[in-house]
């Protein structure tokens, strides 16, 4: 299959990069069109109590968005008075607005320091998206006409417009500092600037499909806010990833010969080969978020998997052309004295062989140390806090919290009494809080809002949440809410993770036993993974969660992660830890078939991949850095969760853990049971490079 690839793309290479020119203006004219369909509902999951009640309320009395102004101003002035008066006035005017309260005459809405005054405005239920649109648009316009320079609005689907141009701004301003940054990098490792400049060629085609894969999936279900970050952080990364590699291999393969189009159908069967398993373990590592029933989850693991795929399918077919193309004026790989290739990688290599026992007593302990966090860790929807603080949301929330009590604008604990609920339980579920409120719908049904102490989904929210679910007993009552949908996402987690964990690595078994011949390594392999990403999630818990050196990042402690970032450190992450075990892996392999010395192909094979690992991750870290410049608090914790595991994995376990492990198992880190290994020589991919010379070739990475 590699092959056919590469002698289409070195056939063809004109036909091959129109068609990649043509998806690349598909992905930035229609694709950028996914930033108007961004949504910030990341906690619904279909099926649940939580949403089931919320369904069953709206279709019984829908109620419409609401969006609310805060200004920032001496409330008692006869100024502002007139101005809030006149604008409330105004805005119960406007076509789709259902009720806007006089904030003057009603309790709660002017802070007791008369500095700040609240005005919420609730739109009528049933709007089509253009009324709703439009009625939302003209009231935010009317507040803000309100001539104070402290008002601030946001909420509803305000806050999710507000999200969107937030992410398209982060995006194109890490990309400004990711891509020069990287072509320097670039320029260091090749010292030339043709062949630093084709890897990111290949990160834009993965950029634009990042684009192109959000939009089209915008079309069938909700794509988070925080799904532009990811997806484009990981594009660009992986895209960079893949190509270095290639390009290296290139290189290398042009030393063996002076035909380019020979070079490059041999860099595709060596070096395409890894590249191939790479990308269909990143896509099987994202597969265990299909298990999860979360439309975000899914929707998630879908894009970043079609982006990995579409980055993997431009390193094989674009990359291939534009090396058949240009690739006769890339220099050669320079030819080294014996031994002096790769020198530092080879030495950690057999001080790690040699003391393998003391390497794995240190590194094993040490990681684990920086895991221990993970034992506490919390996840919550969180609130604008996780905003920056430059978002008009943040500022919003801000202003409140300054001048009104703790609990204003939290949203309560909502209670739904079907027909059938008896008054002793209704009764019951009343005393649990204080000022509960109580309204009547049409059929029987009453709603009960219980105004829960703290934040909207801190633990005395969902304690109340599992209190009024223990005292329903068998009575036809139903919970829901932000909080109630914070415990019904983190009872999905728990139910499914298992699940999850089981299919991920069951295929990562798969595929490595695929590209390995062994049934040891895949488990060898799984296991030093899961100690580097079990790391990473600690350090990020005791950064984000309890605060530590957050400030260095211009983050804060928020007691909690956000529910959106462990589920995809932990499968992003251990799917570009795989990267680097192929790149090493595949090197010790030829070497090991080459010589059959199994110690010397372990120092060999680090030796011949150790640049190209140390490089991607370095290039990985700057782009995933680059990130994290945004503000948001959940793609911090991504950005940093992902850098860490790239660098941890890419120093300690790859370079001291593998050789230690492969030393330790020897001979038998490449066995497999008689059956195993029958199916493996008849069905693996077994793909070398062509024709190579009777000299020692280059290994594969």
């Amino acid at each position: 299959m590699l092959s056919t690839l590469a002698r289409a793309a070195t056939r063809r290479p004109l036909t091959v990069m129109l068609l990649w020119g043509l998806f690349l203006l598909l992905g930035f004219g229609l694709g950028t069109g996914v930033f108007g369909n961004l949504s910030d509902d990341v906690p619904d999951v279909p099926g649940t109590e939580s949403e089931a009640a919320a369904e069953y309320l709206d279709g019984l009395d829908p109620s419409g968005e609401s969006i609310t102004a805060v200004v920032e101003a001496a409330a008692s002035g006869p100024e502002v008075r007139a101005q809030v008066r006149g604008a409330v006035a105004d805005l119960r005017e406007i076509p789709g607005v259902a009720a806007v309260p006089d904030p003057y005459a009603t309790r709660g809405l002017v802070a007791e320091d008369g500095r700040a005054l609240i005005v919420p405005v609730t739109f009528e239920g049933g709007l089509d998206d253009d009324a709703e649109e439009a009625a939302v648009d003209a009231a935010a316009d009317r507040l803000r006409g309100i001539d104070s320079s402290g008002v601030h609005v946001s909420g509803g689907p305000l806050l999710g417009e507000q999200l969107g141009e937030r992410a398209q701004e982060d995006v194109k301003n890490a990309e400004l500092i990711s891509l020069p940054v990287v072509l320097a990098l670039l320029l260091v490792i090749f010292g030339g600037l043709r062949a630093a400049g084709l890897p990111l060629l290949v990160a834009v085609a993965g950029i634009a499909g990042a684009f192109l894969g959000l939009f089209a999936f915008s079309q069938f279900t909700d794509i988070s806010v925080y799904a532009i970050q990811v997806t484009t952080m990981l594009g660009l990364g992986l895209a960079v990833d893949y190509a270095l590699l290639m390009l290296v291999r290139f290189r290398e393969e042009r030393r063996d010969t002076s035909d380019v189009v020979e070079a490059v159908h041999r860099t595709v069967a060596a070096a395409g080969r890894t590249v191939l398993f790479s990308g269909l373990t990143v896509a099987v590592s994202l597969a265990g978020l299909l298990v999860f029933p979360s439309t975000f989850l899914r929707s998630m693991g879908l894009a970043v998997a079609a982006v990995v795929v579409v980055d993997m399918l431009a390193a094989l077919t674009l990359l291939p052309a534009l090396l058949a193309r240009f690739g006769g004026k890339i220099a050669p790989a320079k030819v080294r004295p014996k031994g002096e290739e790769g020198r530092l990688f080879a030495r950690l290599a057999r001080f790690a062989t040699r003391r393998r026992v003391a390497v794995l007593a240190v590194a094993v302990p040490a990681l684990l140390v920086l895991a221990l966090p993970v034992t506490g860790m919390r996840i919550n929807i969180g609130d604008a806090r996780q905003l920056p603080k430059s978002t008009e949301a943040r500022q919003l929330y801000d202003a409140v919290d300054a001048h009104f009590p703790p609990g204003t604008g939290v949203s309560p604990v909502t209670v739904v009494l079907r027909p059938g609920t008896d008054a002793a339980t209704a009764d019951r579920i009343r005393a649990l809080t204080p000022g509960t409120a109580s309204r009547d719908l049409p059929g029987g049904t009453t709603v009960l809002e219980l105004p829960p102490a703290g934040s909207v989904d801190g633990r005395a929210a969902t304690e109340l949440v599992e209190r009024v679910r223990d005292l329903r007993g068998d009575a036809p009552v139903q919970v829901t809410g932000t909080a109630a949908q914070l415990v019904d996402f983190r009872q999905m987690l728990a139910d499914r993770a298992p699940w999850a964990a089981v299919t991920v690595l069951a295929g990562i078994f798969v595929l490595l036993f695929a590209f390995t011949g062994s049934v040891l390594l895949p488990l060898r392999t799984i296991a030093t993974t899961l100690l580097s990403l079990a790391a990473a999630l600690g350090a990020v818990v005791w950064v984000f969660q309890d605060g530590h050196l957050a400030g260095l990042i211009g983050a804060e402690g928020l007691g909690a992660l956000s529910l959106t970032a462990p589920p995809l450190i932990i499968a992003i992450a251990f799917g570009l830890a795989m990267d680097y075990e192929l790149f090493i892996l595949a090197r010790m392999r030829e070497a090991r078939q080459r010589t059959g010395d199994d110690r010397e192909a372990v120092v060999t094979g680090l030796r011949r991949s150790g640049r190209v690992v140390t490089c991607a991750a370095l290039l990985l870290a700057v782009v995933f850095g680059a990130f994290m410049t945004g503000g948001f608090s959940p793609i911090l914790q991504i950005g940093l969760g992902l850098t860490l595991a790239v660098l941890i994995d890419a120093t300690v376990v790859r370079m001291l853990l593998v050789p230690a492990t492969m030393a330790l198992l020897g001979r038998r880190a490449w066995w497999a049971p008689r059956p195993l290994r029958r199916a493996h020589e008849r069905f693996g991919v077994r793909e070398e490079a062509a024709t190579a010379p009777a000299a020692p070739q280059p290994a594969h990475h």
